[in-house]
């Protein structure tokens, strides 16, 4: 751990680490869903990310801010399931998710689209439900006195809400458009310092004697807007 022979090594390790607890909470800001709609690898590739923003920020390499809100178009499109990526799970034109100018509202409208076209369901789905998930991750500093990354702000880190619509059955139009709200105003004023991302979701589900069963597979989400 002193061998300056190593020096590029603890450097690497460190701002490893600091990809580590960033990606953390970025996982964590969509807790409520994530389990549903992530592969095996989705903390690895998400770390991939974070290691690109720490190579992109000011500082001492082993050091250098991971700058999330400078960087948020780096995960535009970020499927959290890479063998069901969600523009091949559904496909209706809708427009991206829009963030309100406090960044604490995040809202998604869906025309009116048929199932039949433009959702790609597993087999023996009778159901689904699209979603909206939101959630802030912090820029994260070294912090000198404890040799490790920190966020820099913890009042939102971490935290973030997920809204689903009805269930819409397979088959034939929606027969109206769907419109979904993230309301996070309840967190207060947001810190500049923390990143929002809102991300767009499908999930499955097969009804059995009028009781709808969520699927084990197929469920597909990509981060579409940050902010």
């Amino acid at each position: 751990m002193n061998d300056p022979a190593y020096r590029r090594t603890r450097e690497n390790m460190q701002e490893f680490g600091g990809a580590a607890k960033t990606g953390k909470a970025f996982r964590e800001s969509f807790a409520g869903i994530v389990r549903l709609v992530g592969d095996s690898y989705v903390s690895a590739r998400l770390n991939a990310i974070i290691r690109k923003v720490c190579g992109l920020g000011t500082g001492a390499r082993g050091e250098r801010d991971i700058d999330l809100v400078s960087h948020v178009d780096l995960f535009k499109g970020f499927n959290l399931n890479l063998s069901k990526p969600f523009d091949t799970q559904f496909n209706a034109p809708s427009s991206p998710p829009v963030i309100n100018a406090a960044r604490d509202t995040v809202t998604w409208d869906i025309p009116d689209f048929d199932t039949d076209t433009f959702v790609l369901a597993p087999e023996g789905a009778t159901h689904f439900k699209l979603a909206l998930a939101a959630g802030f991750t912090s820029n994260y500093e070294w912090v000198p006195a404890i040799k490790g990354y920190e966020p820099v702000d913890e009042d939102v880190n971490g935290r973030g809400m997920v809204t689903y619509s009805a269930e819409i059955p397979l088959g034939g139009m929606v027969g109206s458009a769907t419109n979904l709200v993230v309301d996070m105003s309840s967190y207060g004023a947001i810190p500049v310092t923390s990143a929002l991302f809102a991300g767009t979701a499908i999930v499955f589900y097969q009804m059995v004697n009028g009781q709808l069963y969520e699927f084990s597979q197929g469920h597909a989400m990509k981060i579409a807007v940050g902010g």
